[in-house]
């Protein structure tokens, strides 16, 4: 969400964005609806004042004057209660319009409509040339009995899975070695509720755009997250930190559960694009300055590569375009890994910088020498599996069906050097 005050001083700003993140709103509507609210609750004010005088001017009012002085404050009352509908409803109009408005992008990011006008910012290794005919990650698990497929759509229907033995295991060691690596960092390990109600989804921007993609349990009137990012917010929701509590950092873990509506013909095959998997987020909830921003972004950035690395898995770093980047980003960066079978990288992180956007929709305070703050929040994946531990066994595989588990992996595997 962003501040009124840009609103009101530079809509031209505002204007901007919504053409570069191609956003669905109107400007001047926001205009006029927050220029109708405020001189509601001026009428508001002023007519509660008056009545306020009126019951003042009673006690000492002869008989004939309190019958004049009744009848105007009981106008008067009449008038407050049709502002106070009036200025409801209008607020209401306006906090859903201010929900959409998004923030002026950074000024690096390359402009465009969608992820083709994405640029690559570099790469990381090479990718891997086979002297055998090489599995994608459905053949190499179903040739090892490692997980199900038509049994789990059983189950649960579309783009269901199981994962068993060894790659089970596998998986448990991605996001151990992960959560170790964050903890070398100073981030926190916190698990946080898979089950969120509306306002956390409210909080960190998917909502209400998102809705569509995420799972609601009608009954409980709660909804499933699709990643550790709204917990995150929403445990510090309507708090004021003191500035010596910042920078906070979590190394969230949690399933995450996710529509994909709006994906049915794309990447249907094994574990690429599926309804529910494991995540470790690296979150940041920082001060209000940009440079201290842009400083931990690159961290979040590096972190994630460094694992990448450590795993020995191709990677390209993608500058994310003004369209593709979403509502509340001021930048966001992608991480594609190489994949064999598809001969191309496939998105595993993204490392997004919001500002005080996040934080003014979930009101994160902090206290800054007498004042009181909105921070800036920052989030960019660790692992996210089951994609990456696809990436893991396709780029790993050997000839005889086996896969060498890299050497960070191994010690959470008894110290196996290939499954």
């Amino acid at each position: 969400m962003l501040d009124k005050r840009l609103l009101r001083d530079d809509p031209d700003q505002i204007r901007r964005a919504v053409e570069l993140k191609g956003i669905d709103v109107d400007v001047d509507e926001v205009l006029s609806l927050d220029e109708r609210t405020r001189d509601l609750q001026t009428q508001l004010d002023r007519t509660q004042a008056r009545r306020n005088d009126l019951s003042k001017r009673f006690a000492k009012a002869s008989d004939d004057e309190r019958a004049t002085l009744r009848a105007e404050s009981t106008e008067a009352g009449e008038t407050i209660k049709d502002l106070r509908e009036r200025l409801a409803q209008t607020s209401d109009a306006l906090r859903d319009l201010m929900l959409l408005l998004p923030q002026m992008p950074w000024e690096g990011a390359p402009v465009g409509p969608d992820e083709d006008a994405n640029t690559v910012v570099r790469t990381w290794g090479e990718p891997r040339r086979f002297d055998f005919t090489p599995l994608d990650h459905v053949d190499l698990i179903e040739r090892r009995g490692w997980g199900y497929f038509a049994r789990a759509r059983q189950v649960a229907g579309e783009r269901a899975y199981t994962l068993m033995g060894d790659l089970a295991l596998l998986e448990r060691a991605i996001h151990s070695y992960a959560i170790d690596v964050l903890v070398s960092h100073e981030f926190t390990p916190i698990t946080v509720p898979a089950l969120v109600k509306e306002s956390a989804l409210t909080g960190t921007g998917m909502f209400p755009k998102g809705r569509g993609e995420t799972y609601e349990i009608a009954a409980d009137d709660l909804f499933l997250a699709g990643t550790s990012e709204v917990g995150m917010i929403g445990l510090h929701a309507g708090e004021i930190l003191e500035k010596s509590q910042l920078p906070v950092r979590y190394a969230g873990i949690s399933p995450c559960f996710r529509r994909e509506i709006g994906s049915a013909s794309r990447d249907v095959r094994g574990l690429l694009r599926v309804h529910q998997f494991e995540k470790v987020e690296q979150f940041v909830i920082c001060e209000a300055d940009d440079a201290q921003s842009a400083r931990w972004h690159d961290t979040l950035l590096d972190t994630a590569e460094s694992i990448l690395r450590a795993l020995d898995l191709p990677y390209e770093v993608v500058e994310c375009s003004t369209g593709d980047m979403g509502a509340g980003k001021y930048r966001m960066n992608d991480v594609n890994t190489w994949f064999p079978s598809l001969e191309r990288y496939r998105e595993t992180h993204s490392c997004s910088t919001f500002h005080e956007w996040q934080a003014r929709r979930a009101d994160i305070r902090y206290r800054d020498e007498g004042r009181i703050v909105h921070a800036h929040t920052l989030n960019n994946t660790a692992v996210a599996t089951p994609r990456l531990l696809a990436a893991v066994i396709e780029n790993h595989q050997q000839a005889d069906g086996s896969v060498t588990v890299p050497e960070p992996l191994r010690p959470f595997l008894g110290g196996r050097a290939s499954l």
